[in-house]
């Protein structure tokens, strides 16, 4: 059992809380809690380790127990200890570190998304989940975009990083990257996206909370769209637009 602040597997999970520098550096970034480790195995996503505390509830155990089955190192922490560190308020008693590791983005993509300096990390999480859902086919993230490895957008996207291929590229990677597909960008002055074709295979760009999308968004995108609001609300979060622009796509797709 660990129980010393200065053992070097409690060392890297503390850096990798930090700075996307350190998590770059290590080739590896964090999932903690039940939910997050359970979706990585069941995603045969590349582990390093996994650590946990006497008091694990039982669902938590079984994935232990999935863990040692499938050869990934586990080892117990003193509960104080591994709870000191955690970012939870409610620390689930179980952590993982995962490296580094990229899904291939399949080669007729017809549906991509592209966070475009979307900085706060709970909506980008909440992009990542709904574009999972969705059945977006890969998201590309713009530089100035927050790190999508951080532990609080993992948390936020709830399983999303182990199913969706997901690239921080340039905007000249983005732009080969979508040459085949219209590219439509969401802006509160574009058209109705109840009255525009969602169906042709295209790129959706969502931008920034504060200034929304970039000259570089405005410069590839080949239509805006917009969100209809006859209420009196000035405009919507970033996880809401994009999440409202998805599902519209999905219904017209599916409606032919």
């Amino acid at each position: 059992m660990i129980t010393s602040t200065q053992n070097a597997k409690l060392k890297l999970v503390r850096s990798l809380m930090g700075r996307p520098k350190e998590r770059l550096e290590a080739q590896a970034f964090l999932a903690e809690g039940v939910r997050l480790v359970e979706e990585a195995l069941i995603a045969s996503w590349p582990m390093r380790f996994i650590l946990y505390t006497e008091g694990l509830n039982e669902r938590g155990r079984e994935l232990i127990r999935k863990a040692e089955v499938k050869h990934i190192e586990v080892e117990q922490v003193s509960e104080p200890l591994l709870n000191s560190i955690s970012e939870i308020e409610n620390p689930q008693g179980i952590l993982a570190v995962m490296n580094y590791s990229s899904l291939p983005i399949p080669p007729h993509a017809n549906f991509i998304l592209i966070a475009d300096q979307i900085r706060d990390p709970g909506n980008l999480g909440t992009l990542l989940r709904t574009a999972a859902a969705a059945g977006v086919q890969a998201v590309l993230l713009t530089p100035e975009t927050t790190d999508a490895f951080a532990p609080k957008v993992l948390r936020a996207g709830m399983g999303a990083h182990f199913r969706l291929p997901i690239y921080s590229l340039s905007w000249e990677e983005i732009r080969t990257a979508t040459k085949s597909l219209k590219v439509y960008l969401a802006d509160m002055h574009g058209n109705p996206c109840w009255q525009t074709d969602f169906r042709l295979p295209l790129a959706l760009i969502v931008g920034g909370e504060a200034e929304g999308a970039t000259q570089e968004a405005r410069t590839l995108a080949d239509l805006s769209v917009c969100v209809p609001m006859p209420g009196k609300a000035e405009s919507l979060n970033a996880g809401v637009a994009g999440a409202i622009l998805m599902f519209e796509l999905v219904r017209q797709r599916k409606a032919g």
